[in-house]
């Protein structure tokens, strides 16, 4: 008695087409051809179908026993035969590339002979589109770039509509946007440090220095209603003021935040792995730093004391006291060393910032350039023509071009803006630290072991929206 699956089996091979059979027996006659070269082969003949390519015999352990290391590695130096490099793609979906960093690595063995980095994958044409918006429509553009710190690319880009409007911001604004910049900062380096310090094995800070983002991300979304692209920082101040008890939580946290910096330092910074996986490894010196326009920590940690805060301060940079950190080897345990202490150093900052911060108003009182009150739009007409001239067709900027630029938590971020009177940018070229660093890699690379790539593009603090732009 069959079974149903039985049957069922029977009644293919009934129905299988005649085509089929021709097939068989072809795969055959490739079989038997094959065993026939083998056998050849075997015998002593040489195999002039096939290619010369580096193949190694077979041993047991028992014979490479008593065999010398040299005629061991010379098994594969056959007549013809040569030993090529390995060509591996690093990313685009690796975890460790931060973004859709795609690149390709020459290695011999394990050791990295070159590294070529693809860039474009997340090119979304910013610059281009800027010149189809107003000046305020372009703001938001800027949050898509860096977006693990948002207000500093915003502080760039209005600190350069400023400059071509010749306008003066008021202290408060400047000190708000101080502030801001410093919580951004720390925002950064945490994400920066524990995701570098993950990448190599760590995953416990990476978890604790979350919970202190997710804090901050709080105090974003108070003062402008938007966790991650604020759109906060405006020509002209900023959007809000901030809200009643704000200044007195970010104190609150400020205080026990530096606990927690040491919890992270007793963890990662005496480690022996972590050290092993670093010191020594992506080793910059300052004069090669200078020639691929390094900025920010990628310079500081090659004993280069430059800080845009310190040497060009801008909004209130010039009334606070700060340090600037500097590394001594220029490999990826100063320049992680470097961040650590620049976030003790924006604790500093931010704890004068909340002493120091004046009352008054929040942006220029030109309803021209900022949108009036509310309030007001329901009992002059004037103001409400203001408000919708401002977001239908925007403020003209006189003639003109100007290049802007700040100390972003990856180093040095300009824009470079070119006015041709109308309300919208004639040119509006970025540059982006994050750029000239990556162009280093394959300086930084060579030479290392494939594990330390990961190493080293963690210590570079790559965000592809900003660098493919």
């Amino acid at each position: 008695m069959l079974s149903a699956g039985r049957l069922a089996c029977r009644a293919l091979r009934k129905a299988k087409p005649a085509s089929a059979v021709p097939r068989l027996s072809e795969a055959r006659r490739t079989f038997a051809t094959t065993a026939r070269r083998s056998l050849q082969l075997e015998e002593g003949e040489e195999d002039t179908d096939t290619p010369a390519r580096t193949t190694f015999q077979y041993h047991t352990v028992e014979d490479l026993q008593g065999l010398h290391p040299e005629q061991i590695l010379a098994q594969g130096a056959h007549a013809g035969g040569t030993m090529r490099h390995f060509t591996v793609n690093f990313g685009p979906q690796h975890p460790a590339a931060h973004g859709v960093l795609r690149m390709i690595l020459e290695l011999n063995g394990e050791e990295i002979l070159r590294a070529d980095p693809h860039v474009g994958l997340l090119h979304r044409g910013t610059e281009k589109l800027i010149e189809y918006k107003t000046y305020t429509q372009a703001l938001p553009y800027f949050d898509r770039l860096d977006y693990v710190s948002m207000m500093t690319n915003e502080l760039c880009y209005s600190l350069a509509v400023e400059k071509l409007l010749n306008i003066q911001v008021p202290a408060r604004a400047q000190w708000i946007r101080t502030l801001f910049g410093e919580i951004t900062r720390i925002l950064n380096h945490l994400m920066a440090v524990l995701s570098h310090v993950m990448d190599v094995g760590g995953l416990t800070p990476f978890l604790w220095g979350f919970e202190e983002r997710e804090k901050l991300m709080e105090f974003y979304e108070r003062v402008s209603g938007a966790r991650l692209h604020a759109a906060y920082v405006r020509p002209g101040g900023v959007a809000f003021d901030l809200p009643h008890g704000l200044l007195e939580d970010i104190f609150k946290w400020a205080t026990q935040y530096s606990t927690r910096v040491d919890e992270i330092e007793e963890v990662v910074t005496a480690n022996r792995i972590w050290k092993q996986r670093t010191v020594g490894v992506g080793v910059v010196p300052a004069k090669t730093a200078l020639n691929y326009s390094f900025s920010g920590v990628m310079l500081r940690g090659s004993g280069i004391p430059w800080d845009l805060r310190r040497v060009a301060p801008y909004d209130a940079y010039d009334q606070v006291e700060f340090d600037v950190p500097v590394g001594q080897n220029g490999d990826c345990y100063d320049r992680y060393l470097c961040r650590v202490q620049e976030m003790r150093e924006s604790l500093r900052i931010i704890s004068q910032c909340l002493n120091k911060m004046p009352e008054g108003v929040y942006k220029v009182d030109d309803y021209k350039l900022s949108p009036p009150p509310r309030a007001s739009m329901k009992e002059s007409m004037e103001a409400l023509i203001h408000h919708f001239k401002l977001f239908s067709e925007g403020y003209s900027v006189p003639p003109g071009e100007t290049y802007s630029a700040i100390e972003a938590p990856k180093g040095e971020m300009g824009v470079y803006l070119v006015s041709d009177g109308t309300n919208r940018p004639y040119r509006c070229s970025i540059r982006a630290p994050g750029f000239a660093h990556l162009a280093g890699a394959d300086f930084m690379m060579r030479h290392h072991m494939l594990a330390d790539a990961v190493a080293i593009i963690g210590t570079m603090d790559l965000v592809f929206g900003e660098v493919d732009r």
